[in-house]
């Protein structure tokens, strides 16, 4: 556990009434500042900032869970498509320094022109 991590204090928590779902290595919660209905993270219990840093158990753990977890979001929003996102690093915007997946249900008509997606991190560059 590091200190004054947000997601480290939800791990150490058994308790914690924010965890949806959960193994042994990670965890699930609702976004709390979601882009859209059912905006979900994957996170592991150890903490870790980078994706590349994770273990391979941990790796298999986080990737059950987006399953499992997509699987919920189905039958709980009824959503029309995914993004699936990792923040890997300050200059790809991540703002908390414990590796977190985000599973964001997307809707038909949430926005204008949804192509290029993932390439939105950059809008000039989202249309090709």
């Amino acid at each position: 556990m590091t200190d004054n991590c947000p997601f480290c204090e939800i791990a150490a928590s058994d308790r914690d009434q924010c965890i949806i779902h959960h193994n042994e290595i990670a965890f699930v919660i609702r976004d709390g500042f979601p882009v859209s209905k059912g905006h979900t993270l994957i996170i592991p219990r150890r903490h870790v900032e980078s994706f590349f840093e994770t273990t391979d158990s941990e790796k298999e753990a986080l990737f059950s869970l987006l399953e499992d977890t997509k699987k919920a979001l189905d039958i709980e929003f009824s959503p029309q498509a995914y993004n699936i996102g990792i923040n890997d690093g300050i200059a790809a915007g991540q703002t908390v320094a414990h590796l977190h997946v985000h599973l964001i249900p997307r809707y038909e008509g949430d926005m204008k022109d949804p192509r290029g997606g993932v390439r939105g991190v950059i809008p000039e560059k989202q249309k090709y």
